[in-house]
């Protein structure tokens, strides 16, 4: 684990005295960039759910594989990073324009610590671009309209949507936010989301209890869906195989065996 520092301060919205997610979870994968009371929760949610920095790691290399496939086999140019999290290495710029430098990113986020990094960190290559929208996931018509400054929206879009729709409480409304995004993309874009589950065939049981607690000492709160109800996230999309599965079983390296509950997918808008 890397040796923590104090993020830099930047917004009168940033509160240093409770736990933030985007912090919490910069501490699972070994970055410096949280606080104590980050570094105290994300502990203590680790000791009631031991397989959580596991589901963060497998997380982060969904996000690899899933933009290595869609820059390099299916040839997106464009992605929308919505809740991006703090910068660490290999963020969706840097593995799409490393395949085709003339990529074009956007990302979105709230967080007040997240906006310092990603203005300083995320730039992108000379011939393409890189963007910040400060936006919150619950407005999906200010980031679709904040994404058009940057992106050709009349040309496929790659959605990223990985550990975002948990902190929309409520499932309608959820699904209302991929839809509104999904409807201003154009036909050969794609969805990319991953969502943290309790379904038990994954070994999610640990994820109440653990979630119980962040409610009560964290924010934002986040709650966990099963197979089922992540699965309507995808309505009037075709789902690119292997389909919904443990975010570590999508695609994976030759061997690989681990299972996390936290489900990944990748579907394409026909």
């Amino acid at each position: 684990m890397s040796e923590s520092r104090t993020p830099p301060s930047g917004s009168a919205r940033l509160n240093t005295g409770v736990a933030h997610n985007a912090r919490v979870w910069n501490h699972w994968i070994g970055g410096k960039d949280n606080y104590e009371v980050d570094r105290q929760v994300g502990d203590h949610v680790a000791s009631i759910i031991p397989v959580i920095r596991d589901i963060a790691r497998a997380d982060r290399d969904f996000l690899g594989r899933a933009v290595t496939y869609l820059t390099d086999e299916r040839g997106v140019r464009q992605y929308l990073d919505i809740g991006t999290g703090l910068p660490t290495a290999d963020n969706t710029h840097e593995i799409a324009q490393r395949i085709a430098p003339d990529s074009r990113i956007v990302y979105v986020d709230n967080d007040p610590i997240v906006l310092v990094h990603a203005r300083t960190l995320l730039t992108g290559s000379r011939d393409g671009a890189t963007d910040y929208i400060d936006a919150d996931v619950h407005d999906p018509d200010a980031i679709v309209e904040g994404a058009a400054a940057t992106l050709d929206l009349t040309r496929p879009v790659a959605v990223m949507m990985l550990g975002i729709l948990n902190f929309v409480l409520d499932t309608g409304q959820a699904r209302h936010i991929v839809r509104r995004i999904m409807a201003a993309v154009p036909s050969g874009s794609f969805l990319v989301l991953t969502h943290p589950t309790s379904d038990a065939e994954v070994g999610g049981e640990l994820q109440v209890p653990a979630m119980e607690f962040w409610n009560e000492n964290a924010t934002p709160p986040i709650t966990a869906r099963g197979a089922a109800d992540i699965a309507t996230f995808f309505e009037g999309l075709e789902f690119v195989g292997p389909g919904l599965v443990s975010c570590s079983q999508w695609r994976p390296a030759p061997g690989s065996t681990l299972v996390v509950p936290q489900y990944g997918a990748v579907a394409v808008k026909p």
